[in-house]
Order: structure tokens, then C-alpha cells, then sequence
């Protein structure tokens, strides 16, 4: 069985995308043998209100019962819009397994209160809190996108800049989407990532040793995952398949295919 912890319905207002509806993502399920996938509407991550793009995902995922039968619906919420909670409790009674936050996008630090606040209120509810390392490559991003260069006021992430919201809540769990950046850590910042209910997705390059990253933080923090549509919906499931024995035994790629996401999501 396999399980998409990343997947995106909606546009991108640089990029022409296929496979961007409902309709059309669960044909490419199909295509690929994808059980089930997670997924937020793109159209979230710029509408000013968030709350918008989340409620065209539920009236796309209500139209069509394989919809509501196969995709996970993750709200993108923005806790610097002063009535996120008003939104939270509204996505909250329409089903949704998690949120995805977009800092980059939103323009507010990992630690803000407001973010601390809103992941704390999402782990009491039993939610996953999803953040995305990367969005697009910053080499070839449009003009009008954000800069996420360095220097810039919305650098790209590295994998230790997700640390410090991990220590100010330790208990809650986290999808660590598109690791596409560094994953140096020194010890102390890997315990915390060891310790904690963290779980990658196998669409970033970062992860193009993906052998080494189990052995650097254990088969139960991986999961498949495919960005889709931005990245193509091959690579992430290759980067598992392409294990090689030593790396990985059949169990370890079952939790890789959807074990580990299906204990995560409580399913």
C-alpha cells in the first residue's frame, strides 16, 4: 500500500500545473497505485484569506465520494490572520487529519507566539502540523515570487531552522515536508528531531541517500511523499524502491510505503 503525505490541489500563479484537481490527482493515484494521499488546496499559500482555499478543497472533496474516500484533507491556516482560530474550529468540524503552515509565505517566524499557539492548539486536537522545506527551487523561481535566497527576508529552510519549533513543543507532531536543503544538525538538535513525532517525506533531493538518512534518524521517521504536482510523482516513490537490502529489508520499506504515515495519521 502506499500513502502520499505531500500532495497539492490548486494553482500556482508562476507555473502551469497538471494534475492540480481532485479529479485529476486521484487518476494519478490510480495511475501509480497510491492508496490514499494527504492534501491542501496551493491557492492557500496566496489568497489573503486562507480560509477560502480551504473551503474550495472541501467543496471539491464533497463532490465526488472516491474524493472524500482517498484524499486527507490538511487546512492551510495563517496564525498571523487574527481570526485563525474562527478558521481552525471551522476546518476542525469539516473533517481535517492536520494543518500546513507556510512561514515563508505568511511572513512570521517558526517561533512567533502566534505559531507557537496555533501548533499547540493543533496537537491538542490530535493534529499533525505540516511545514514544507521548500516550495519551489529559488534558482528558478518567477520574479514575483518570494526571494528565498540568502541575505533575503524569506531565506529557504534548512532542516535546523525546524528545530527550535520542535523544542517549544516537543509533544506535538510534525510532517517535515520537500526536504530539499541541508540536514546537518549537531547532536543536541538531533536528539530533539530523534525524540520527537517527526515524519520526512521521500520528495526532497536532500534525500537522494536515503539510506544514510534512515540510518541517521531511524526507519520510523520516513515516509513517501511526492509534492505533487509541482515535482513529478516518480521520484519519491524511486528514492524507497531503490533501497538496496543492507538499507532497507521489506519491513522498513512497508512503514517507508505508508506504515509509518498510517500510525502518524492514526488511520
Amino acid at each position: 500500500m502506499l500513502l502520499d503525505i505531500n500532495a497539492f490541489v490548486g494553482h500556482w500563479p508562476f507555473k502551469k500545473l497538471r494534475y492540480n484537481t481532485c479529479g485529476a490527482l486521484v487518476e494519478r493515484m490510480d495511475q501509480f497505485g497510491v492508496a490514499m494521499s494527504v492534501v491542501s488546496n496551493l491557492n492557500g499559500l496566496f489568497y489573503k484569506n486562507t480560509q477560502s482555499a480551504n473551503e474550495e478543497l472541501f467543496q471539491e472533496l464533497n463532490a465526488d465520494k472516491r474524493f472524500s474516500e482517498r484524499l486527507i484533507p490538511f487546512a492551510i491556516i495563517n496564525p498571523l490572520y487574527p481570526g485563525w482560530k474562527n478558521d481552525f474550529n471551522k476546518c476542525l468540524k469539516m473533517g481535517i487529519k492536520g494543518i500546513r503552515l507556510f512561514p515563508q509565505y505568511h511572513d512570521y517566524d517558526l517561533t512567533d507566539p502566534s505559531c507557537v499557539e496555533l501548533v499547540k492548539t493543533a496537537r491538542d486536537r490530535g493534529l499533525i502540523t505540516a511545514f514544507t522545506m521548500r516550495m519551489v527551487d529559488s534558482r528558478q523561481r518567477s520574479w514575483m515570487d518570494i526571494e528565498q535566497v540568502a541575505g533575503t527576508a524569506n531565506p529557504e529552510r534548512a532542516l535546523k531552522d525546524f528545530v527550535p519549533i520542535i523544542r517549544e513543543v516537543p509533544d506535538a507532531k510534525f510532517f517535515i515536508l520537500n526536504l530539499a536543503n541541508s540536514h546537518s544538525l549537531n547532536e543536541e538538535d538531533k536528539k530533539v528531531v530523534q525524540n520527537a513525532a517527526v515524519l520526512f517525506d521521500s520528495s526532497g533531493r536532500a534525500l537522494s541517500n536515503m539510506g544514510e538518512m534512515i540510518k541517521k534518524f531511524g526507519k520510523e521517521k520516513f515516509a513517501f511523499g511526492t509534492h505533487s504536482p509541482i515535482l513529478d510523482y516518480l521520484t519519491g516513490l524511486l528514492r524507497i524502491e531503490s533501497l538496496r537490502p543492507e538499507e532497507a529489508g521489506s519491513h522498513t520499506k512497508d512503514l517507508l510505503r505508508s506504515g509509518n504515515a498510517l500510525n502518524m495519521l492514526n488511520l
